[in-house]
């Protein structure tokens, strides 16, 4: 039905760009006219604008003529003007939609539009990239456009200085990374000075990759840590255990939920070995959790897959992106138990101080748009989650790419087979060939496959950090046969016949140019530097040279059908493969795919069903004969869609718990907040000194009909432990009192005693100890709330085997904790202002120490505390009985 409807209508895209083709063609109207301004009349525009936005004019209704300027500034500043396809980006974005534009479409260029537009209000404009490389080489190339307008810039990446910080986001237009920006969002809610915090108000954001900043690495936290206190010497002991368990005997497997559980006799050896009663009892909780840790590090966490070990360290490598992660760890003791396992020295595990996921942080903003290759397969949880609908942009050369069937195989040997049987073919014609393989030991499967068959080859995957940039430039070049992990956000164009800019760099490189040197040659940013001047000059003269050859090559490679590309198996979801595919064919260029799979491969032995398994079999095929059908293709398909499903479901999950701690994080900041403002805290002092009145009251008298019957001496117990002095309150005749009179008689006494303090003191010097007080009451309560949320969070799961929903049950317990937390926040305050000394050193500290940052729980390492050493001939700190040297120290 849907079909149909789009045959007849168009798709949901075609009819929304549609709808703004009149802002395009009055854009392109203008272009005669604009290109007759002085540099002087068009740099005038912006004050025109902003004036117009101060009379109540909109964004919009000064959209068309704010694109034309923009678009003249970029022609006369960079030598490039925007298609009419990007000006229908541009307006997308300007919509806080995504708009999905195909690799090579100049992204970068589009986002000048919204960019320029929105800053116009002055209230900031975010653009968000990957790395720190995009983020500078982005702020430093159009930042010359907006320079010009008369608009200020700014970069946040890693290694600016809070300072510089401030300043950048001060700016009009400020260029960063997600980790940055969320970082910074987190340290402003942790500064005890209000010139401390960095950040404006969230107004606008621009994601560039927007599929891998807020889906692929949604999944996981940001998370500021402090040094935590635990033992390291557990992990050693708890690894040697569990290598003497046994799989399907003492735990099971559960290869598509990723899980490991142990069995019953599991269960029952681990007590005998720790010498515990019940490992279920909440005492062992510690124990039981790093077991499954270590269970899940030695049987599911694979070497050169999920992680590598490089100089001593284990180091992540990024499922989406085949890089490796350095400074990130696995959160929850995992990335210990990994170290444990390598035999490396164990870390300790951090205290969170401050956490937030990017869903929440990217939703604080007023307004977000997007821009990708591939997004369309994940609109629905861009729609559920941020409110933003994918938009199809055309391309500015039709896509002439041949997409072929995949290749199916019985087993995994016929399938690789068969691929570099392909490759073989493909080379010997010198058409370049670009492998997307899974993981680091398949692509080094395949690189033996063709060492042996003679076809030489590049292989990029995490080991190759540091060459990256430029294996991926030049696999277009003729002959070029490339094997790559992971192809998402490489971020670097492959060109058909070569990369000038990296040839004529390399040419330099031979000739004694410095690498920092070279950085700057290719720089946008303005330079008087002498030695860097005869650089540039250096290289435009290699480049045009190279640029010759380059250019020859390309039509030779076109001549021979461009790239192909091969996938050696589909990848869990969609969105990766059309990354993959999308490297070829870029900008009208010629170009092929086809991925091949084996009914080995993990995607088809776990959700591609016992149909397809069969049908093969019926078919009696040898072991490097190959099927190409339809119906398999749809199969492979679903099972994708069945997998992309469940992970939409996890991030949800993930989200579902968040948005409990999220609504209490927002409690929480907007009172530091508050605070940080200077705003007098007297009236909020006298209100919590209330509410602890009221609760008192209410539970001393509860129950008791009669005054006489009132726990009296109970209430004034428990007041004097924050506030009133012993023998301070004269009651009087017991009888007559009401609730309302034995409260007024307790404020009444609380008031004259603050005043006694206050004029001992004096007020001004006495607002400030309110707000020292009140932030560091909040800081360290609110770091101990964040760290049992996160207890609670892992007990939680227990909950659904009694029927029992986890969620509403995180939301009620979390609500009861954070109610607790505000009670111990105001006895804790009232306390310390009513026993404050005269002689006391007050002044505002930092509670909240961070010692690194991280995605995902775990990043920079900190230091490693040496611990006692056990003697070889000593009895093992396990408890086994055996000598050290016998046990544990083998």
């Amino acid at each position: 039905m849907k079909k149909i409807f789009e045959k007849v209508f168009g798709t949901h895209s075609e009819r929304e760009l549609k709808r703004v083709k009149k802002i395009v063609d009055q854009v392109l109207a203008l272009e005669s006219e604009y290109e007759r301004l002085s540099d002087e009349q068009l740099k005038d525009k912006t004050r025109q604008f902003k004036d117009r936005l101060s009379k109540n004019e909109t964004l919009d209704d000064i959209m068309p003529e704010a694109f034309a300027t923009i678009r003249e500034a970029a022609w006369r500043i960079l030598g490039m003007k925007h298609y009419p396809v990007q000006l229908y980006g541009g307006i997308i974005l300007h919509q806080g939609r995504i708009a999905e534009m195909k690799t090579g479409e100049g992204k970068t260029l589009v986002a000048t539009l919204p960019v320029y537009l929105n800053a116009l209000e002055g209230k900031g404009v975010h653009v968000i990239t990957v790395n720190d490389y995009l983020a500078r080489r982005d702020m430093e190339w159009m930042g010359k456009v907006y320079n010009f307008l008369g608009l200020s810039t700014g970069v946040v990446v890693h290694g600016v200085t809070p300072k510089e910080r401030k300043v950048a986001y001060e700016a009009d237009i400020t260029y960063g990374t997600n980790n940055e920006f969320g970082f910074d969002y987190l340290r402003d809610n942790m500064v005890i000075h209000k010139h401390e915090m960095t950040q404006r108000e969230l107004n606008f954001a621009i994601v560039d990759e927007v599929d891998s900043i807020l889906i692929d690495e949604a999944r996981t936290p940001l998370i500021i840590s402090g040094q935590g206190e635990k033992s390291t010497k557990m992990y050693f002991v708890v690894n040697q255990f569990v290598r003497t368990l046994k799989n399907e005997v003492d735990f099971t497997i559960d290869e598509k939920a990723n899980s490991i559980s142990l069995t019953e006799e599991g269960v029952e050896k681990t007590e005998k070995f720790f010498g515990i009663e019940n490992l279920s009892d909440i005492t062992n909780m510690e124990t039981s959790h790093h077991v499954n840790q270590a269970l899940k590090a030695i049987n599911l966490m694979k070497l050169d897959k999920d992680y590598v070990v490089k100089d001593g360290e284990v180091v992540i490598v990024d499922e989406f992106t085949g890089r490796l992660m350095f400074g990130r760890r696995y959160s929850e003791g995992l990335h210990q138990a990994i170290e444990a396992k390598e035999g490396l020295d164990v870390q300790r595990e951090s205290k969170t101080l401050a956490t937030i996921t990017f869903q929440n942080y990217f939703r604080m903003y007023k307004k977000i748009a997007g821009m990708t290759g591939t997004a369309k397969t994940e609109e629905e949880e861009f729609m559920a989650i941020y409110g933003m609908d994918v938009i199809e942009m055309p391309t500015n050369k039709p896509v002439v790419r041949m997409d072929n069937s995949d290749s199916i195989y019985k087993t995994e040997n016929g399938k690789f087979l068969a691929l570099a049987k392909d490759i073989e073919e493909k080379h010997s014609k010198l058409q370049p060939v670009l492998v997307g393989t899974i993981s680091i030991e398949k692509s080094e499967e395949l690189s033996r496959l063709l060492k042996k068959r003679g076809v030489p080859h590049e292989v990029l995957n995490a080991k190759q950090h540091e060459r990256e940039a430029e294996i991926v430039a030049q696999a277009g070049r003729k002959g070029a046969v490339t094997i790559a992990t992971n192809m998402a956000g490489r971020g670097t164009d492959i060109i058909l016949g070569g990369n000038p800019e990296f040839l004529a760099k390399r040419e330099m490189k031979k000739r004694g140019f410095s690498d920092d040197i070279l950085a700057m040659v290719t720089s946008h940013a303005e330079t008087d530097d002498a030695e860097i001047e005869e650089a540039k000059r250096v290289y435009q003269e290699l480049y045009k040279e190279i640029k010759k050859d380059t250019d020859r090559e390309h039509e030779e490679v076109t001549q021979i059908g461009g790239l192909h590309i091969i996938g050696t198996e589909r990848h869990e979801s969609r969105r990766i493969d059309n990354q993959l595919r999308g490297r070829a064919g870029r900008q009208g260029d010629p170009g092929s795919s086809r991925f091949y799979i084996s009914l080995e491969d993990d995607l088809m032995r776990l959700f591609g069903g016992e149909k397809m398994q069969g049908l093969v079999e019926k078919m009696g095929l040898a072991e490097d004969e190959a099927i190409e059908h339809g119906l398999l293709t749809r199969t492979i398909e679903n099972a994708q869609k069945k997998v992309e499903g469940r992970n939409f479901g996890i991030r949800k999950h993930v989200l579902q718990y968040d948005d409990v701690m999220n609504k209490q994080r927002e409690v929480i900041y907007g009172e530091r907040r508050k605070v940080l403002a200077g705003e007098s805290m007297f009236e909020q002092v006298f209100n919590m000194l209330e509410g602890i009145v009221d609760g008192a009251i209410s539970i001393y008298t509860a129950d008791a009909k009669y005054p006489e019957d009132w726990d009296i001496e109970g209430l004034m117990e428990y007041l004097h432990g924050i506030f009133l002095p012993q023998d301070a309150l004269e009651l009087g005749d017991v009888m007559e009192l009401t609730e309302e009179t034995l409260k007024d008689k307790i404020l009444d006494v609380a008031r004259t005693l603050y005043a006694e303090k206050e004029a001992e003191f004096t007020s001004d010097r006495m607002r400030e100890i309110e707000r020292i007080i009140m932030l560091q009451v909040i800081d360290s309560k609110w770091m101990d709330h964040i760290d049992a949320m996160d207890q609670l969070r892992q007990g939680i799961g227990l909950r659904a085997i009694g029927q029992e929903d986890p969620v509403r049950a995180y939301q009620l317990e979390g609500f009861d904790m954070f109610q607790e937390m505000i009670k111990n926040i105001q006895e804790d305050t009232v306390r310390y202002l009513f026993h404050i000394q005269k002689e006391s050193v007050i002044e505002r500290k930092q509670v909240a120490k961070p010692i690194e940052a991280t995605h995902g729980g775990g990043n920079t390492p900190s230091p490693v505390v040496k611990e006692d050493e056990v003697g070889r001939n000593e009895p093992c700190p396990c408890g086994s009985g055996k000598k050290y040297k016998k046990c544990c120290g083998q």
